[in-house]
């Protein structure tokens, strides 16, 4: 019972580890990427072309050209990405995001996935130790038993090692 509650709460803390890693890392992170002055490959991988919905960075169409002089002309203004990102959704719509926004119905893309790894995580760590049971009472069922023996062949196999005993 103690083993059983030790390999759940061993699942639930790997389980937390990966939603917090999948959570995006520290916060300190995001901070220092906010201040610094942004690139337009570092912006164009968040983006997509409106038109032929294909990320921006390899999109080939006037209005990818279009986004990127856009996001050129931010950059010189002195904008951080966030502000970037912000002003392309209210110039393009949300539509020009590689990732939907973590809010409303779009949670759903984020959750989803977690929800599911977690489901399976249980059914293996409740599913295993079953089937191992399982096969091992079978494996000692299939197990052949030890022949018995006639009784001539007993009392002759007696008296022969009763030879070498002595």
């Amino acid at each position: 019972m103690t083993r059983t509650i030790l390999r759940t709460a061993t699942l639930a803390l790997l389980l937390a580890t990966g939603l917090l890693t999948l959570a995006g890392g520290p916060p300190a992170a995001a901070s220092t990427a906010a201040t610094q002055r942004p690139s337009l490959t570092d912006i164009e991988n968040d983006l997509m072309c409106t038109e032929c919905h294909e990320p921006l960075p390899v999109a080939q169409s006037l209005e990818a050209d279009s986004e990127r002089a856009y996001i050129r002309m931010l950059i010189a203004q002195g904008e951080t990405k966030p502000q970037i990102l912000k002003s392309m959704v209210a110039q393009y719509g949300a539509a020009v995001l590689a990732k939907p926004p973590a809010h409303g119905f779009n949670l759903t893309v984020y959750i989803i996935p977690l929800v599911i790894l977690a489901i399976g995580a249980a059914i293996l760590a409740f599913t295993l130790p079953r089937w191992r049971r399982r096969t091992r009472a079978s494996a000692r069922a299939r197990a052949p038993a030890a022949p018995a023996f006639d009784p001539a062949d007993e009392q002759r196999l007696d008296q022969e090692l009763s030879q070498f005993r002595g």
